[in-house]
């Protein structure tokens, strides 16, 4: 029989992950008035002020997850409900396993998700640790995903939520079998207004505050402007990566100043006028070239990805039909899945899709169930 793992058995001590938004808030109201144990971590990542006003960067650090006003958000709703908190100094691993990584692989062409990243290399993994070293039996979460073992697979299965428009599987694909089984998704049955109106109903006043929609270390979205001011910051000098714009044939249309300030799917920015809109085709790295080229030519059949990370099955010795996210907004799209090395899979999707970019998740699910994911290249 499967055993789903949105609720906890009586009686468990649960470190709730309290991120200051709604969501997390919301599950440790509803985790405490069911009269479990509650402790609530914030996990202090990154020094909002850090880079305030260096090389272009704002200096307001407003409506970014994880700022110091998400902080005091998270402790007032502990106090609020009565329940222990502590804030957890992550602050050097975030650096080390998110930042640096992204910064590494943004100069080098490719285009990283830091939040796949954090969630993937470090927010689960502290949060265990950190849970168990004050003797919490689990930790839950405010997303929006489902988790149950299936007893036949003798497996954990992360699927989509029930609302599907705030379905965060796709940034949750690396998770474990052993941090599935020690982590609670409070929210994956429920509508976000149902959740809004949970945390009214606990007398929660950020029961209507608005989502964060920055990444917590690049303010206004500018991965440019980011990267030049971590960059100063750290006595690095910008990597020279200057080189040509050019056609698929080859043709030289213009110059750039850095492979950096691109992106596949790209439209804006690129300095040159055509008869039809220009985007960003390949980057390549070596040679310094970005190669440019109309619309249509942005679509493709196959995807490539490693580092790969399966949770509803073991690595599949045949080809599998599956459906795959290549963007946290992109609609997953039937592909034949194959395996093609160590850690390496091919997709051929059944219709093209557009702007396949390296460096971002590659997300599989069968139905509802996320079969797996890695990054393309």
């Amino acid at each position: 029989m499967d055993t789903p793992n949105t609720t906890a058995a009586p009686a468990e001590t649960i470190a709730v992950a309290m991120s200051g938004g709604v969501d997390s808030s919301a599950v440790a109201a509803m985790l405490a008035a069911q009269g479990h144990r509650i402790v609530g971590l914030t996990l202090q990542l990154w020094n909002q002020r850090r880079l305030a006003g260096r090389e272009g960067m704002p200096e307001s650090v407003q409506g970014r997850c994880c700022s110091i006003d998400d902080v005091y958000d998270a402790r007032r709703v502990a106090e609020q409900i009565g329940i222990p908190y502590y804030l957890v100094n992550a602050q050097e691993r975030f650096e080390d396993e998110v930042v640096r990584p992204f910064v590494d692989e943004y100069l080098a062409g490719r285009t990283p998700i830091p939040c796949t990243l954090c969630n993937n290399h470090l927010k689960f993994d502290q949060l265990l640790i950190t849970a168990r070293g004050i003797g919490a039996d689990k930790i839950a979460t405010g997303h929006y995903a489902r988790n149950r073992f299936d007893a036949e697979r003798g497996r954990w299965v992360m699927s989509r939520p029930a609302d599907k428009s705030k379905d965060q599987t796709y940034f949750l694909f690396g998770l474990t079998q052993d941090q599935l089984a020690h982590t609670l998704f409070p929210l994956g049955e429920m509508e976000k207004p149902a959740v809004r109106a949970m945390a009214a109903d606990q007398g929660l006043e950020l029961a209507q505050k608005p989502d964060s929609q920055e990444i917590c270390f690049i303010p206004g979205g500018s991965y440019s402007q980011f990267l030049s001011a971590y960059l100063d910051e750290q006595g690095r000098e910008m990597p020279a990566s200057a080189g040509e714009l050019v056609s698929t044939s080859g043709e030289v249309l213009g110059q750039h100043e850095g492979i950096h300030a691109f992106t596949v799917g790209q439209r804006k920015g690129l300095g040159i006028s055509a008869p039809n809109p220009l985007y960003v085709l390949k980057i390549h790295p070596d040679s310094h070239r970005v190669e440019v080229g109309e619309d249509e030519q942005l679509y493709s059949r196959t995807l490539h990805a490693n580092r790969l990370n399966w949770v509803s099955l073991a690595e599949p010795t045949e080809p599998i039909r599956v459906t795959i996210k290549i963007r946290h907004r992109h609609e997953p799209a039937a592909a034949t899945l194959r395996v093609t090395g160590p850690d390496t899979v091919e997709a051929t999707f059944d219709e093209p899709q557009r702007a396949i970019t390296p460096g971002q998740s590659a997300v599989f699910y069968q139905g509802d169930e996320v079969t797996g994911g890695g990054w393309i290249f």
